[in-house]
């Protein structure tokens, strides 16, 4: 959820957004993207009918307006036509970011083509937060409590002081501006990141190794939360190199069983007929009472959810209210730790001998020294080597987070916000996992201000009427599983882009045939022109869509949707903000287009088949699907609930819902786990060692945290960067965009009309580039054009680009893309290794001036296939067409 506004109306037309002054969220604020908003809806260049091409892909569509009748007839006979030639799997869902009535329909609908697949920007957004939290501890737990005022705040990698989801803009910079510290990482000066107090500016995509760092630097200084560790994190329990993998079943993510397989000690290891799922625990206590060897042995039982001696678990109802929270927000109820009873102390240290049931002698470590040894290789002394930044500052940055500030609370500083730039370095899942082990270690998991994972309430952050899960004989086709086995059966989330489009390409493990695009787009990751040129060989391609943009550009049937202003919808914070309201509509729709809701529910009625509802009607509209969830929630159809929130504002997640999300430290009352203590992992515990990793890739090195270098780094492919020198980092946040959002509306495109390349002023008097060139930036990959910005915030040999370029002022199919979009530089195979996102924050490239001699057309400045320059300018007569009531630029289907 974003920003609470008020939408003035008169006349039946919007004339202004502002910020809901009520919205404790954010503060009453809104960013610029908010007024925009009324460009948007009224914009010239709008898709007003549904429309059908006559061209051949890769060419002028040659659009022919048609009537929602046709099209959906049409769609349904090419989708039942492809299923009954091809099979389901060889139709693929396209989706895009946190639309949540698009994006969760999107999801939807592979149920009803009886696929698996689905190109899912979460792949590279926030998808790797959620694959590395759902492993290690809880699902989302990376969203921080922002709102909630850490003491100390970390913000690393991301700038939402410009644009994130929930608490964004000011609410960032409150938090910021009143924390006792606030520490930036990141390898540019972001605005907000001027006022910090410490900034750490890492080499592009060496933020694992940063991490690590701090984590050394806290355990040296036993700086650590010895009670959370030894009783909430697996860092007890004891690792046996000579015993091979076993377990038990237990259930994923994806609710299917999968059978955990670990060298973990379990009493099944040491005792004929014992438990696989008690496992083992050196206990210095027994040993100080003389005993050796398995007399010093207890256990934690995953059954029971308590430790050997315990008597049955019970929720911790023991506590107070949280002193810190929110200005606007109620307080939430904090439970105290609960202590070993009766007493343990569980050993972190210490090699030790044990006998197995086979009666040999065994060596066993506690999981938490392989943990420390491993931070150790990253001392900041290391770090600064792999980082680039100095020890005494790592050191400074990781005492300043890990001294608590006020220990009468009981928990830590705050949380970590750490955002986009992690997951994109080639080492994604692993790079979540050391901040969620360091979060954790140091008291900031569920607690006041700290990582608390995203919103509990009456419903998800996504709206998903009509669908359910796929059958497994159809979701273990999924594309990416055999290089990236999580993906099924433990995750289910998404299949790899990149295979996707390899299958198109090649038609293996089979062929892909016909793409359903609902908010997503071919620019986000793989390679751009790569992902074009496959998605131009599809059989047949539907879009939902505002804008004739560069991916729709590719359908066959093109369907025009509404605006956020004409929407009805249930809203819910994606992060820890913890509200939860509606979209509502404002102003009326053009008569011709169609909420994607509607949509999705025609496009099944056309195909024949049945829309999963418990509405009455066998295919509810959008209204009555939204009545069915705030029933459930508040007991109120969806115009009931609509003037509720009108009357009474958003709703405090905390108040209506007191025991899940007003609840902290949920792990002690059994939230997480329906009623069992812990977390949602195999062993109940916060796992820096992965089970599930140790299972699924068995030893690859990734059962504890690890940082790995970028693959093309200078450290990882020498040669490479001698020949392309610059490191690029890219995906920062803009003002007026939001990724590919917003190059149409003439208030955003005045004020940022071209894309930036961000270079040390100091590399460009060495290149002879002066400040608003147009430059060259070339990779193995690929090459596009950007405007240098000269700027002394980024380091020499490093430079930041700007991402998902396009330019609707073009006429060609592509709307220009592939002349400024930095994604067409990225190396289509440089994935993360454990989820698959493409490595696109660390990729080794050359810059050079361009010239009339090197462009084409003779001009610098990219030009459209008839030799027209873009918009450059913000004085550019083009923009006025854009305006409500202009001409526009684009070719108009009015009758």
């Amino acid at each position: 959820m974003e920003c609470g506004v008020w939408v003035t109306v008169e006349n039946g037309r919007a004339v202004k957004v502002e910020g809901d002054e009520s919205a404790w969220h954010s503060r009453g604020n809104c960013c610029s993207k908010s007024q925009s908003s009324l460009q948007a809806a009224y914009h010239p260049d709008r898709l007003k009918h549904p429309l059908k091409r006559t061209n051949p892909k890769g060419e002028d569509p040659g659009w022919q307006r048609i009537g929602w009748d046709e099209a959906f007839r049409t769609i349904g006979d090419k989708v039942n036509e492809t299923i009954a030639k091809y099979g389901g799997q060889s139709i693929f869902s396209m989706i895009g970011t946190s639309r949540i009535w698009s994006m969760s329909g999107g999801n939807a609908m592979t149920y009803y083509f009886e696929s698996p697949n689905v190109h899912y920007a979460s792949q590279i957004c926030k998808g790797p937060r959620f694959v590395g939290t759902r492993i290690s501890s809880y699902d989302g737990m990376f969203w921080l409590a922002t709102t909630e005022m850490p003491r100390v705040y970390v913000q690393w990698g991301g700038a939402s002081e410009i644009s994130n989801y929930d608490d964004s803009c000011r609410s960032t910079v409150d938090a910021a501006s009143s924390a006792d510290t606030h520490i930036i990482v990141d390898p540019r000066m972001t605005g907000m990141g001027k006022e910090s107090d410490i900034w750490c500016p890492v080499r592009p995509g060496t933020d694992g190794a940063m991490a690590l760092s701090w984590a050394n630097v806290i355990i040296e200084n036993e700086l650590y939360d010895d009670l959370y560790v030894k009783r909430w994190t697996n860092g007890p329990f004891l690792y046996c190199a000579d015993i091979e993998p076993t377990g038990f079943e237990t259930k994923a993510p994806s609710t299917r069983m999968f059978e955990v397989k670990t060298r973990l000690l379990k009493e099944s290891d040491i005792k004929d007929g014992g438990s696989p799922k008690r496992f083992m625990i050196w206990d210095n206590l027994l040993e100080a009472q003389g005993k050796s060897g398995n007399d010093c042995l207890t256990f934690y039982d995953v059954d029971l959810g308590n430790f050997e001696g315990e008597g049955p678990w019970t929720p911790q109802t023991q506590g107070k209210q949280s002193e810190q929270y929110a200005p606007g927000a109620v307080p939430g109820f904090l439970p105290d730790p609960v202590q070993f009873s009766p007493e343990k102390d569980p050993a972190l240290y210490g090699e030790f001998e044990v006998t197995l049931k086979s009666g040999a002698s065994a060596k066993v470590v506690p999981v938490w020294q392989l943990y420390a040894e491993r931070c150790a290789e990253y001392a900041p002394e290391k770090a600064e080597g792999i980082t680039g930044v100095p020890a005494e500052t790592i050191r400074k940055a990781a005492l300043a987070y890990g001294q608590r500030l006020d220990p009468s609370t009981g928990y830590g500083n705050g949380g970590i916000q750490y955002m986009l730039a992690i997951e994109h370095s080639g080492n994604a899942v692993q790079n979540v996992r050391c901040f969620d082990s360091l979060v954790g270690i140091t008291g900031n998991f569920d607690t006041p201000g700290g990582n608390r994972g995203g919103t509990k309430g009456g419903w998800g952050s996504q709206f998903t009427p009509g669908g359910k899960m796929n059958p497994p004989e159809i979701t273990e086709k999924i594309l990416g599983k055999d290089q990236f086995p999580l993906l099924y059966p433990w995750l289910g989330m998404f299949s790899d882009a990149r295979t996707v489009l390899e299958a198109i390409e090649t038609g293996k493990p089979y062929g892909m045939h016909l793409c359903m695009l609902s908010s997503g787009d071919h620019m986000n990751m793989v390679n751009a022109s790569y992902a074009w040129e496959q998605l131009k060989k599809l059989d047949f391609m539907f879009a939902s869509e505002l804008w004739h943009a560069p991916t729709s550009q590719l359908s066959d049937i093109l369907l025009p949707v509404h605006h956020w202003l004409e929407v009805d919808c249930v809203r819910i914070s994606q992060g820890a903000t913890g509200v939860e309201g509606a979209t509502c509509r404002a102003i009326e729709p053009p008569s011709d287009t169609m909420w994607d809701i509607d949509i999705y529910t025609n496009v099944v009625k056309a195909m024949g088949k049945e829309w999963l509802s418990t509405a009455e009607s066998d295919y509810p509209t959008g209204e009555e699907q939204l009545s069915e969830t705030t029933k459930k929630a508040y007991g109120m159809t969806w115009q009931e609930f609509r003037q509720h929130f009108q009357d009474n504002g958003w709703t405090d997640c905390k108040e209506k819902y007191p025991d899940t999300w007003g609840t902290y430290r949920r792990y002690e009352t059994g939230q997480y786990m329906a009623g069992s203590p812990g977390f949602w992992t195999p062993t109940q515990k916060q796992e820096i060692w992965s089970t599930v990793l140790e299972t699924y890739m068995p030893d690859s090195g990734f059962e504890l945290p690890s940082y790995k270098e970028p693959p093309h780094s200078p450290i990882a492919d020498p040669e490479l960067c001698q020949e392309y020198p610059y490191v690029m980092t890219t995906g920062r946040r803009i003002p007026v965009y939001f990724h590919n959002e917003h190059r149409q509306l003439p208030w955003c495109r005045e004020q940022w009309p071209v894309p930036r390349v961000e270079i040390n002023p100091e590399d460009a008097a060495e290149l002879g580039i002066n400040q608003g060139d147009w430059v060259w930036i070339e990779s193995k990959w690929g090459k596009v054009r950007q405007t240098a910005d000269l700027y002394y915030g980024i380091d020499k040999g490093v430079i930041n680009c700007e991402h998902q370029w396009w330019l609707p002022e073009f006429s060609s199919p592509s709307k220009g893309f592939e002349l400024v979009n930095i994604n067409c530089l990225m190396d289509k195979d440089a994935q993360c290794p454990i989820g698959g996102a493409t490595n696109i924050r660390a990729v080794p490239v050359k810059l050079y001036k361009a010239t009339p001699e090197n462009s084409p057309n003779g001009n610098p400045t990219p030009c459209d296939i008839d030799g027209t320059p873009m918009i450059s300018t913000p004085d550019d007569p083009r923009l006025k067409a854009w305006l409500p009531g202009g001409t526009g630029t684009d070719q108009h289907y009015e009758d």
